[in-house]
């Protein structure tokens, strides 16, 4: 199974804050939205990426006056993506040596969609469910 398989099954939406974005307001966005991460977006080109771990990390460490700083200030800004044509192994293993939980994902220089890890399970485990049943049904056949 490819990227491109999990991003047709789950949609391709992209949730992207700008820069200046005021920390607060992006923790918001991410639990209004119930979401993991949130892509930093300058005129459409990525520039980093926000997490629910770089939110904690830099109240734990900094305190609640961080909250009144620009995303751009606590952000990701080495971003990781894949492709499409990646298989689900080669992110399953990438995410977890890099300990990430979300991808963008990226073709021809323009974003297609985001993957967490999430993503990954609920495929790995459609993977699985799909093959259990075939070979039940070759069982029942044989």
């Amino acid at each position: 199974m490819t990227v491109r398989a999990i991003l047709e099954a789950k949609g391709r939406q992209i949730v992207a804050i700008e820069p200046d974005t005021l920390l607060a307001a992006a923790a918001k966005v991410l639990a209004d939205r119930r979401i993991g991460a949130l892509l930093v977006l300058s005129h459409g080109r990525l520039e980093g990426i926000l997490s629910e771990r770089d939110v904690v990390r830099c109240i734990g460490e900094f305190g609640a006056a961080v909250l009144t700083l620009p995303v751009s200030s606590v952000m990701t800004r080495h971003v990781v993506s894949c492709r499409q044509s990646d298989t689900v192994g080669a992110i399953m293993e990438l995410m977890t040596n890099r300990k990430f939980r979300h991808l963008p994902v990226i073709e021809n220089g323009e974003i297609v969609g985001v993957i967490s890890i999430g993503d990954i399970v609920k495929s790995r485990l459609r993977e699985i469910e799909n093959e259990h049943q075939a070979l039940h049904d070759y069982i029942k056949t044989a």
